[in-house]
């Protein structure tokens, strides 16, 4: 005798949970740790480091700037809109856990050329999906983890947002002072080609040392020149930033640097997992490839989905909802011949989650490289300012002496002015190098940092924190 059909599909639908749960044990380990950290930085410093670090720099002007900056560069509230669309995303997705419900109401006339019949009909149809495999839920899950690290990228770009104002803010105060400096050598060679054409005319000189000095006036005034273009482009550049067209709004008019900040304590290696957005944001997007792969995997075994219905007919309008009929219907749709389709999008989710497992471990390689660079730039530029001093102080003193011997004679104009560039150009140099060592110090604030809470997600939290994905 045969089997009764209700026999076979049971244990049909046995074996296939049997084969699910094998296949579900197959899926590869995401707690895969991030790269092995070292025991701590090259350096560290006792100051505590803030969200906010740019008011370590204490100049008001930055401040402003940086707020300015975080309320309507454009960049940002793209981002911030990306964000929206992720957790509507997410949202969407989430509407599959829930059965769906529709309403329907109609009214039709049949005419023949004796009679006319109306009609009228109202109804309600529910379907719901019953998730067997965690299908439905993985989907929902990856959408949720794919938001959160949409937040977690809005994050990061405040934060590379605060770091490019900083640094361009310094530019221009460097510019500025650059552009004082020049004034200042351009009269100190106004006021040295007085008194050499005072001597040429005395025949003390000849027109030869004239000639030098007239050419090195000139020069002074031509970089006084090119800095002022120097100031408007970096000019143009803030102002881009602050989400204004150029010349639309009035800048700070700072011209001195602020003075470097003690150093920040940099921590351990592995807080930097928990604090910066980027590697949050790669955290995250692992997780949801996981949860994709959970999904690939469920979609190969059958899914059992429910329908039921009401509805009612009458020939009148008052008569719609005196008779109701009710249907209520389990489908059960089990994949047989696919080509291979389910397997190879099951190979290629798992493909998917090694990508994001080796973008999040260089992720983290990458973060702990800045820091080091970081560190590594300002040790370099505070021994080259140290050297810088020096050396300005030695070339102010051969200048003056040089410039003492020749208006006594003792020596040819050539090797004063030799003295008087040398000195120049060591001034200028000094005050390049401490923009780059302020900007050191920015990259270092950056590579440390957290996520900034800016004004369009004040008062919000992230749906995912570091902690609860890596428990």
């Amino acid at each position: 005798m045969h089997k009764p059909f209700a026999t076979v599909c049971t244990r049909a639908i046995a074996l296939l949970v049997v084969v699910t749960l094998a296949g579900c044990a197959s899926r590869p380990d995401t707690a895969k740790v991030p790269p092995d950290f070292p025991a701590g930085f090259s350096r560290t410093g006792q100051q505590p480091i803030s969200k906010l670090w740019w008011q370590s720099f204490n100049d008001s002007q930055l401040n402003r700037l940086v707020s300015r900056a975080l309320e309507d560069n454009l960049s940002l509230r793209a981002s911030y809109q990306r964000l929206l669309q992720a957790r509507a995303t997410a949202t969407q997705q989430a509407a599959g856990l829930f059965p769906s419900l529709d309403a329907s109401l109609g009214a039709e006339r049949e005419e023949t050329d004796t009679t006319r019949t109306d009609s009228f009909s109202a109804g309600l149809s529910a379907s719901y999906e019953v998730d067997l495999w965690g299908r439905v839920q993985s989907l929902t899950e990856a959408e949720e983890l794919r938001a959160s690290a949409s937040q977690a990228d809005y994050h990061a770009v405040a934060v590379s947002l605060s770091g490019e104002i900083a640094n361009t803010w310094f530019q221009l105060v460097e510019q500025r002072g650059q552009r004082q400096l020049a004034q200042s050598q351009l009269e100190t060679n106004h006021n040295l080609l007085t008194l050499i054409e005072a001597r040429f005319a005395a025949g003390q000189s000849d027109s030869a040392d004239v000639l030098r000095q007239r050419q090195l006036v000139s020069s002074s005034q031509e970089r006084v020149n090119n800095i002022e273009g120097e100031i408007g482009v970096l000019e143009n550049q803030l102002s881009a930033l602050l989400g204004q067209s150029p010349g639309q709004g009035p800048l700070p008019d700072g011209e001195r640097l602020p003075e470097l900040p003690l150093l920040p304590e940099t921590g351990v290696p592995a807080d930097l997992v928990q604090r910066r957005p980027d590697i949050q944001q790669a955290w995250r997007l692992v997780r949801a490839a996981d949860k994709d792969l959970a999904a690939a995997i469920s979609n190969r075994f059958p899914r059992f989905s429910l329908d039921a219905s009401v509805t009612s007919r009458a020939e009148d309008a008052s008569d719609l909802f005196d008779n109701w009929l009710a249907t209520l219907a389990g489908n059960l749709m089990m994949p047989l011949i696919d080509g291979g389709q389910r397997r190879a999008e099951v190979t290629r989710s798992e493909a998917v989650l090694e990508e994001r497992l080796l973008e999040y471990r260089q992720t983290v390689l990458t973060a702990i490289q800045e820091v080091e660079d970081a560190l590594v730039q300002e040790r370099q530029q505070r021994q080259r300012m140290d050297s810088l001093e020096q050396q300005i102080g030695m070339a102010q003193a051969s200048y003056r002496q040089l410039r003492n011997r020749y208006l006594n004679g003792a020596v040819s104009y050539i090797e004063v002015l030799n003295a008087l560039q040398d000195q120049q150009d060591l001034q200028r140099t000094r005050l390049t190098a401490r923009q780059q060592l302020l900007n050191a110090r920015v990259a270092l604030y950056r590579a440390l940092a957290g996520s900034i809470e800016s004004p369009e997600d004040a008062g919000e939290r992230p749906t995912h924190s570091m902690e609860n994905d890596q428990a």
